[in-house]
């Protein structure tokens, strides 16, 4: 059977961080694009041409996606030529990975599906979840013949695994330059998946089986962990010992092969906090290194946190009683520069001083207007840079966004100040 390889229109399930920048990319290469989300703002949201994420240049660009009738959102999925499915895949409280988001979806576009249609899974999962979810589409239409590996027979629709690698703050450029990885159940899933990629991606298209590609991004995700936690565990080293680690890692840098990252409060985000859990959950008894990477970044948090209530000690020392002090949180987001508030170390120290300092913690955070309502409810406030500065008696720096490495400011003999980015 002969498939012709046009891609007239495209179907994204999911319109987050990773979804509606995908859909608006191909949208502007004039292709129709259905974005599905179960997010009824969302989807209102994006109907009026605008986002409801932070990511530079994607407004203008969805803008006049939507205003040139080139994508529209809704909540049920529609037919179309090729189906994205970029959805989230969280894990469970014993690290066991949640596949349930990439089943649903797997299962909502089932009815729609035809002959002749690809389906593309970009979601960052565990080995074997693009087989998966083969077996709930070819359960849910048993009238369409779906591929099974290596199989050179007809079939019906096509299948590939390829991972999304883009960086929040640059998610527009990089879906157009980065290389993609394509990774077809089959050959000629693999070519279908380049005819979808194509239509907007200059960067080299890498062509591997589907097992391969769903661990090449856990792998990326896992060796950036476990970089971190190297800088991390320094930190602690030399917290311990006391020594800079700012300069340490300066020093050793000017090695011509050493590159050493900076250390944080911890690793946040969908991806490198979440994805090696993914390997550990599979291979327990090899991956040692991913998992106690993991478990270093994990309790960098718990540390930091135990340095701010050891200086509000020393405060209580002067005369300061410990329920008057005033808490100034800098940073909310996982990392610089971005709105995205998913699994982020930041929040979570905030929430920990907001829940036993109540009322006396006070976050800055310049990516988001107003916070979350379950995280309002603790009794953590927003505030504006200076005056958090000025009025804090602790100051703690989590993530360093551009407006506070711009920022000089003058911390007072009074003050206190924990660095966990050491910018100032």
């Amino acid at each position: 059977m002969t498939i012709s390889s046009k891609i007239k229109t495209v179907s994204v399930i999911g319109l987050g961080y990773i979804g509606l920048p995908a859909a608006a990319m191909f949208a502007s290469r004039k292709v129709n694009v259905v974005g599905v989300d179960v997010n009824q703002h969302a989807i209102d949201t994006i109907n009026q041409g605008k986002i409801h994420i932070v990511e530079p240049e994607l407004d203008m660009i969805v803008q006049a996606a939507v205003s040139g009738g080139f994508l529209k959102a809704t909540n049920k999925p529609e037919a179309a030529d090729a189906f994205l499915i970029a959805v989230p895949t969280p894990f469970k409280n014993d690290y066991e990975p949640d596949l349930s988001y990439v089943l649903s979806a797997s299962k909502s576009i089932a009815p729609v599906l035809k002959k002749g249609d690809i389906v593309i899974l970009e979601s960052t999962s565990p080995v074997g979840t693009t087989e998966k979810m083969v077996d709930i589409l070819s359960e849910a239409r048993p009238d369409l013949k779906f591929p099974k590996v290596d199989d050179h027979n007809d079939i019906d629709v096509h299948i590939a695994y390829c991972p999304e690698r883009v960086l929040p703050g640059h998610v527009v450029r990089e879906l157009v330059q980065n290389d993609r990885i394509i990774g077809g159940l089959t050959k000629e899933c693999s070519q279908r998946a380049i005819d979808v990629y194509r239509i907007f991606v200059e960067g080299e298209l890498l062509v591997t089986d589907a097992r391969t590609a769903e661990m090449s991004k856990l792998t990326e995700n896992s060796f950036r962990d476990v970089n971190i936690a190297f800088a991390n565990e320094l930190s602690l080293i030399c917290d311990k010992l006391g020594i800079n680690v700012w300069e340490l890692i300066k020093l050793a840098n000017h090695h011509p092969r050493v590159n050493i990252l900076q250390p944080g409060c911890g690793v946040g985000g969908h991806c490198i906090a979440v994805d090696p859990w993914f390997i550990v959950n599979k291979t327990p008894d090899e991956a040692r290194i991913v998992r106690t990477a993991r478990e270093v970044n994990d309790y960098k948090p718990d540390w930091v946190k135990e340095k701010v209530e050891a200086a509000l000690e020393k405060l209580s020392g002067t005369g300061k009683k410990v329920n008057d002090v005033k808490i100034g949180c800098l940073g909310l987001a996982f990392k610089p520069d971005i709105d995205d508030l998913r699994e982020s170390p930041a929040m979570k120290i905030a929430l920990a001083l907001a829940t036993q300092y109540p009322n006396q913690v006070t976050a800055v955070e310049p990516n988001i207007e107003q916070l979350p309502e379950k995280v309002a409810k603790t009794g953590l406030k927003l505030g504006e840079l200076q005056n958090v500065v000025n009025e804090s008696d602790l100051i703690v720096v989590l993530v360093d966004h551009r407006q506070f490495k711009e920022f000089s400011p003058v911390i007072r003999e009074d003050q206190w100040l924990f660095d966990a980015k050491g910018i100032w």
